[in-house]
């Protein structure tokens, strides 16, 4: 990681002080890991609902005192202002992670509820750039899954490989791609995902079994998008807290690692299904739907007894299980998905491929990137050492956005007209 003073350009030094405070001061904030439930609990408790025993689970936290944390934040905010992208991009990260320290200071309570809705958004929001809302969108993708499914019920998507054989074949592919030893792929027995990744790092869930589609999407995702602008983001000479996912930037990113998947072919109808799902679930609990109510909800959408119960409590993170509460993370990944997508379509349109590429210098909203531009071709803020393998393929991307670009013109419903009309 790049933080020698000598590294930080000329009238950028205040700025550089300013983030490294910043990444000081948030240290000690990890938000999934204080929300999370003990594996031991869910495994028993995944067993009794295997054998029809609903009960709520009994959950209990360790509540932080963010205070001084909290008091420090309000001061880079006040010290960052507005009067340029630099002191903007600071302020609001600063106050994004105020956000959720007070959101972590009130686990195990609905006082989760309303800052994670400021920091992740609800069901009901709109897409941007059009009449639909992120609840629309959620289900009409289960629609489409449902429709489509008995045609794909052949299709060989098999859960067959343990955790320790894709271990080794993610390290292998990592160390081609970023270097040897650069990320290291671990085991986890307590991590309630499938996977997460960090800069250096990636876990993968122990006693899981994955199947191809989990690998490619595994590789897309958390080590192509995750994890490279984490390093990316560590290579910053002004802005090292580029490196670090901060709440606000939460719906870019995890928006991005899906179109990653998209792009790359790394994803498929069941997995748009999965993220839906979730959308309707945490509406659902919105609503009052209580964490077995939930639980059947993806029972009886087709999941596994352990993914129903992971995907409940995935919903009800750090909130109390008796319905109206929910932690409302997973509203992100669809909603971010429309918008990135949108982003890459409107850089096509207009010839600006060099903005979708600063996208990969660090953790970045798709406002930071156009805002932070001049930054970029000044200096002060470094281009991405690696990109995705589908962003180096630039014709290929080109030709995948200007198909959808173009096909969005063709109205369905005189598409429809047109095919009774001739009766073919």
């Amino acid at each position: 990681m790049n933080t020698s003073a000598d590294a930080v350009p000329a009238g950028f030094e205040h700025y550089a002080e300013l983030d490294k405070r910043l990444l000081a001061a948030v240290r000690g904030i990890n938000i999934l890991a204080t929300v999370s439930w003990p594996a031991s609990l869910e495994d028993r408790m995944i067993e009794a609902y295997g054998k029809g025993e609903y009960t709520l689970p009994e959950v209990s936290y360790k509540k932080p005192d963010l205070s001084e944390v909290r008091k420090e934040l309000v001061a880079i905010e006040s010290e960052a202002g507005d009067s340029d992208a630099l002191g903007s991009y600071l302020r609001r990260t600063a106050e994004s992670w105020r956000v959720a320290a007070e959101m972590l200071e009130a686990v195990g309570t609905d006082g989760v509820t309303a800052p994670s809705i400021q920091l992740y958004g609800r069901p009901g929001d709109a897409i941007s750039g059009s009449h639909y809302s992120n609840l629309d969108a959620a289900r009409y993708f289960v629609e489409l899954s449902d429709e489509l499914g008995a045609d794909m019920a052949d299709d060989d998507i098999t859960t067959n490989i343990s955790s320790e054989v894709l271990r080794k074949d993610l390290s292998t592919a990592l160390d081609a791609f970023f270097g040897p030893g650069v990320i290291a792929v671990e085991v986890d027995n307590d991590l309630t995902a499938k996977a997460a990744a960090g800069a250096t790092r990636i876990r993968l869930r122990g006693g899981t079994r994955f199947s191809r589609y989990d690998r490619h999407q595994l590789l897309n995702h958390e080590a192509f998008v995750h994890s490279l602008t984490a390093l990316n983001g560590r290579a910053q000479p002004v802005l090292a807290s580029l490196a670090r996912t901060s709440p606000r930037v939460t719906a870019t990113q995890e928006g991005l690692a899906v179109f990653a998947e998209l792009m790359s072919g790394a994803i498929d109808i069941a997995r748009l299904k999965r993220i839906s799902l979730r959308i309707l679930a945490i509406d659902m609990a919105l609503n009052g739907a209580d964490f077995v109510e939930v639980y059947r909800f993806f029972n009886r959408c087709g999941q596994s007894v352990a993914d129903s119960f992971h995907s409940a409590q995935r919903v009800f993170r750090g909130v109390p299980l008796t319905g109206g509460s929910a932690f409302a993370k997973d509203n992100v990944y669809l909603s971010g998905l429309m918008d990135v997508h949108t982003f890459f379509r409107w850089a096509l349109k207009e010839r600006r491929m060099d903005l979708l590429r600063y996208l990969f210098a660090g953790k970045l909203t798709l406002g930071d990137v156009m805002n932070m531009e001049p930054y970029f071709q000044s200096g002060a803020l470094a281009a991405p050492r690696w990109l995705p393998p589908w962003m180096q393929h630039v014709h290929g991307l080109a030709g995948k956005l200007a198909f959808s670009l173009f096909i969005n013109r063709v109205r369905m419903s005189k598409v429809e007209a047109e095919t009774l009309s001739s009766g073919s």
